[in-house]
């Protein structure tokens, strides 16, 4: 990595944040949502961390938005539009089940990422709640996770493939 974390984050994350963001502009999709930037900042500038690496990057971000799912299902709230100036007992209800269920199976699974908690309440709050809305998430997800492989490898920064580094933080084989 540069010798100036700074510059290395700025490039970084601009680079990054821009491909998911011509992929918004040019599909109309919503490619570029608010959890997007703690995940960027974590792959760069923690890449050895076991939040950093792509198996708790994907892992998490899909227990976040399936755990939204289920805090919409269980409380009614599926396809009903958001509000977040009057919000209902049954909205608190879905984001209280959503971010207990993320929280608690990314810690099961092993598949810690915190910004996947902000991915629950995006979902169980109803701002991106249909189908297609769930697979362009995991797609930016997926393309952020990409390109921040490519870029970190490029710059020669230490990164796992998938799970953790063998051997803990700090040790790539």
């Amino acid at each position: 990595m540069d010798e100036s974390p700074g510059w290395y984050l700025l490039v970084a994350s601009a680079a990054s944040i821009a491909v998911v963001g011509v992929l918004a502009l040019a599909t109309h999709q919503p490619f570029v949502f608010p959890s997007l930037g703690p995940t960027a900042y974590i792959v760069f500038a923690t890449p050895l961390a076991l939040a950093a690496c792509p198996r708790s990057v994907l892992g998490g971000h899909l227990v976040g938005v399936l755990a939204g799912v289920v805090g919409l299902l269980a409380f009614g709230l599926w396809g009903v539009a958001p509000d977040l100036e009057d919000v209902t007992w049954a909205r608190v209800g879905a984001v209280t089940v959503a971010l207990a269920l993320t929280l608690s199976v990314m810690t099961w699974l092993g598949v810690a990422h915190a910004p996947a908690g902000a991915t629950t309440l995006i979902v169980a709050l109803g701002l991106l709640d249909t189908v297609g809305d769930l697979v362009v998430m995991m797609a930016a997800v997926l393309v952020l996770v990409v390109v921040a492989a490519v870029i970190n490898r490029v710059f020669g920064t230490a990164t796992p493939w998938w799970g953790a580094p063998p051997g803990g933080v700090g040790k790539v084989s």
